[in-house]
């Protein structure tokens, strides 16, 4: 203990103690005092610190994940539900943006539909095939040529994510819908498919999402020769270090992407990987 009494008065530059020797106490100096006052802040911070760490290091940090509409409907909601069983305390943030040119920013992880440009990096969680929706008697119940959809009415995305390549494939095919109505909510479009707007060729994802396969008002086709599908990706900054709780939520999002292309084999012909 004087060991440590004299570096701590060598670190602050003078006596932390009066030591008068025999039989009179040692009394604290001024100094001691000052030193003594801030040390308990620095301990008390210091313990506070250790114990932010372990609950970090547990899970109950903060993360902030970006997403989009069919992947908020169907994929994060098992993603939050099992962070908020498996951490309690964690702290979730959520934003559903659809932009031309996504970034990640200050977001810990992004769901987008295909690569990004830049420093992130990326895994693909599955492939998502275009599917056509019509009301019932518009087509035959088989799958339908793309060029059946040549000059026939159709409501759709905005040119936004990969919209502009999907139509450009349909383009290639020689088919040239008619679009009478863009939006980018998904129960929107096909509730005009219901009115009889016109059809629509949506991701499989975003009509799982609606359960529009089980609605009786609805068909839906597979198209020939297939759209190559959508890629739904999950982003992060490249070279970043995960917390905990990212890496979870990353395990998650495989773990339930490779349950829906287990599913969607299962229901459709075309390819789920």
């Amino acid at each position: 203990m004087s060991q440590q009494i004299a570096a701590l008065e060598r670190s602050v530059g003078g006596p932390v103690f009066d030591r008068p020797g025999g039989p009179r106490p040692v009394r604290i100096t001024p100094l001691g005092a000052l030193v003594l006052e801030h040390g308990r802040e620095l301990l008390a911070k210091a313990a506070a610190l250790a114990e932010a760490v372990d609950r970090f290091q547990a899970g109950e940090g903060r993360i902030d994940i970006g997403t989009f509409q069919s992947v908020s409907t169907v994929i994060l909601p098992v993603i939050v539900r099992r962070l908020r069983d498996e951490h309690p305390g964690c702290d979730i943030r959520l934003s559903e943006e659809e932009p031309e040119a996504p970034q990640i920013g200050d977001l810990d992880l992004l769901f987008y539909d295909g690569p990004l440009n830049g420093d992130v990096e990326h895994v693909k969680l599955f492939d998502d095939p275009y599917l056509l929706v019509a009301r019932p008697g518009t087509f035959p119940d088989h799958s339908v040529a793309l060029d059946q959809l040549d000059g026939a009415p159709m409501v759709a995305w905005p040119s936004i994510c990969d919209q502009p390549r999907m139509e450009e494939v349909l383009t290639r095919a020689g088919a040239d819908p008619k679009i009478v109505f863009r939006t980018a909510g998904n129960e929107t479009l096909l509730s005009m498919v219901r009115a009889g707007m016109g059809s629509a060729v949506l991701p499989w994802l975003a009509i799982h999402a609606a359960d529009a396969e089980s609605d009786d008002r609805l068909r839906v086709h597979e198209l020939r020769p297939a759209i190559p599908p959508r890629e739904v990706c999950l982003h992060w900054r490249a070279g970043r270090t995960h917390s905990p709780l990212a890496a979870r939520a990353i395990e998650i999002a495989i773990e339930v992407a490779s349950d829906l292309a287990d599913e969607l084999a299962l229901e459709y012909s075309g390819p789920a990987k």
